[in-house]
């Protein structure tokens, strides 16, 4: 049994954005993402690639194809709000009360979009995938209503993927510090979209070629290294850490002002 553990919402953001040559969301085995919410609010949205979990005419929870989750990389479930591996215990307190199984199954089916999806549906869920997956199940902390605003870009009502889409995504670069720093390449320094949805207010471009979205300044630094095996980036640390350190000194100022000036208007 492989267990089962909470998944912190950059890593989720990381595992949907890895890629090798292509997107590794392409690849068969390497991410199944569940969506345990109701059915309304999976098609109001969701996260990208995301499946509901399919249910049995009686109810029930489905659990996937046995040989898919015996060979997938990572095993992630979400539901609206769980933030806690401690939350299971909601269908017993269901019984008690009256409420079977099938009946519970069949309002949260049939309910609106209330945003009041059960907690701790993921976990329990979860508990049911352990058994077939190599590799521990991850509950996705916070669910959906802690992801949903951190990575907006992210969401979709898209049901089906085929491959070659999966192949053309637009990836973005991997998060180090939350909301804070990010690491990318290239390609991605210089699309405007990924720079406004990740609010990038500053940039470090360790490459030959000088970027095209921020001009010389404060705000940019180039350090002009070929792209080899033997190119020398150590010597360059203490100016990338200084740059690093005093833009988010700058960004910190710039929010107290903000907050100061609302507080006066």
């Amino acid at each position: 049994m492989a267990g089962i553990a909470l998944c912190e919402p950059r890593r989720l953001y990381n595992i949907l954005n890895q890629y090798r040559r292509f997107p590794r969301l392409s690849e068969p085995n390497y991410l199944c993402l569940l969506d345990a919410r109701t059915q309304c609010e999976y098609n109001e949205s969701h996260i990208i690639t995301a499946r509901r979990i399919e249910q049995s005419p009686t109810g029930e929870y489905l659990v996937p194809d046995y040989e898919e989750l015996r060979c997938v990389r990572y095993c992630v479930v979400y539901d609206y709000e769980t933030s806690s591996l401690d939350c299971c215990d909601n269908g017993k307190e269901e019984k008690e009360e009256g409420n079977s199984p099938s009946e519970t199954a069949k309002t949260d089916s049939d309910s609106s979009c209330s945003q009041d999806a059960e907690e701790g549906t993921a976990v329990r869920h979860a508990r049911s995938l352990e058994w077939f997956t190599r590799h521990p199940v991850l509950v996705l902390r916070g669910g959906y209503k802690h992801f949903s605003p951190c990575y907006h870009f992210l969401r979709t009502q898209k049901l089906f993927w085929i491959p070659q889409e999966l192949n053309d995504l637009q990836l973005y670069p991997v998060e180090i510090l939350e909301g804070k720093l990010y690491m990318g390449n290239f390609k991605q320094a210089c699309d405007k979209k990924i720079q406004k949805d990740l609010n990038i207010k500053a940039q470090v471009n360790i490459s030959e070629e000088p970027a095209t979205l921020f001009a010389e300044g404060d705000n940019y630094l180039h350090i002009s290294v070929p792209d080899k095996i033997e190119a020398d980036l150590f010597s360059s640390f203490a100016t990338i850490s200084h740059f690093i350190v005093q833009n988010h000194h700058r960004a910190e100022e710039d929010v107290q002002v903000g907050r100061h000036k609302s507080t006066f208007s």
